[in-house]
């Protein structure tokens, strides 16, 4: 069972559960209706997963170099069980959202969950090893955040996609800095993953300037929203800068694990600009099985 718990990343996986409550969040004042809600935390989990799985079956060969003790590799699970998970944790994702859509009347959910899969798929079994993998990883996060919107009642303007692209550029960083974790990394892709991931933080944090009249809970104290942002990226920059400076294995998945865990923080923060505080605590919340999990199974 532990194999496979390692093959989905299951502590990851509330990363994706916090990206569909900020956007769910972001268009609707509560949780309600419930029903269409679950519809589309399940659909973004079994996706986020059926993604972990499907990655790893298509890094097999070089996992069996760099990371013997993947399940995989290990014999834990073989390749054909792999690809079979994968796959059918992908066609339920992408079910369950149609489901959403044919409860709700509206085909946003499907069609969002369809592109996410296809970003997923194509990530993992054609472009992982090209110069564009970090940007489609990065947009695989924005189109989660997208499936939360997905049942707006109302057209998405631009502040959700302010928020969903920024998170989507702190992803392309993240991303961008953890391409060679299991050896020696070159300090000059690490300074620009560090850059970009930085960069997506701005983009969040710029929030305020993008909405219209006021009304939003970000206009209350702006001063505290661009502090808080601030000391945010200070705290996530300086663990993966320590990394830049040594670039061991060890240092820059350190720091990998905590810019991912560090997305929950990130949902909750941009949901405070909109919501009351009860709520961006309910996805904080997320960080306790995240990071109970984190210390039992790997999550990079």
């Amino acid at each position: 069972m532990r194999a496979y718990l390692q093959l989905v990343r299951l502590p990851n996986v509330f990363t994706a559960m916090a990206d569909i409550l900020l956007g769910y969040l972001l268009t609707h004042p509560s949780l309600e209706p419930v029903g269409e809600f679950a519809l589309l935390l399940g659909a973004s989990s079994l996706l986020y997963m059926s993604g972990m799985v499907l990655n790893d079956y298509f890094d097999r060969q070089q996992d069996a170099e760099e990371r013997p003790f993947r399940p995989i590799p290990s014999g834990r699970v073989s390749e054909r069980q792999a690809l079979a998970l994968g796959l059918g944790m992908m066609a339920a994702g992408v079910a369950l959202a149609w489901v959403a859509s044919f409860v709700a009347s509206d085909p946003r959910p499907g069609l969002v969950a369809t592109a996410l899969a296809a970003a997923i798929l194509v990530y993992d079994g054609v472009l992982k090893q090209t110069p564009v993998a970090p940007i489609v990883m990065g947009a695989c996060r924005t189109l989660n955040i997208l499936l939360g919107m997905s049942l707006s009642l109302s057209v998405w303007s631009a502040p959700y996609f302010v928020i969903a692209v920024g998170v989507g550029l702190y992803i392309t960083g993240v991303t961008i800095f953890a391409r060679c974790e299991a050896r020696e990394s070159a300090r000059g892709q690490l300074a620009l993953g560090v850059v970009v991931l930085l960069a997506g933080i701005g983009v969040v944090a710029s929030l305020p300037t993008w909405i219209t009249g006021g009304e939003w809970p970000a206009f209350r104290l702006p001063n505290t929203w661009y502090l808080f942002w601030a000391l945010l990226g200070t705290m996530i920059g300086y663990r993966c800068m320590r990394a830049v400076l040594d670039p061991q294995p060890m240092r820059v998945q350190a720091a990998v694990k905590n810019a991912i865990f560090s997305l929950v923080i990130i949902d909750a923060a941009a949901c405070l600009a909109v919501q009351d505080m009860i709520w961006a605590v309910v996805i904080l919340l997320l960080l306790i099985p995240t990071l109970t999990l984190g210390r039992w199974i790997y999550s990079t």
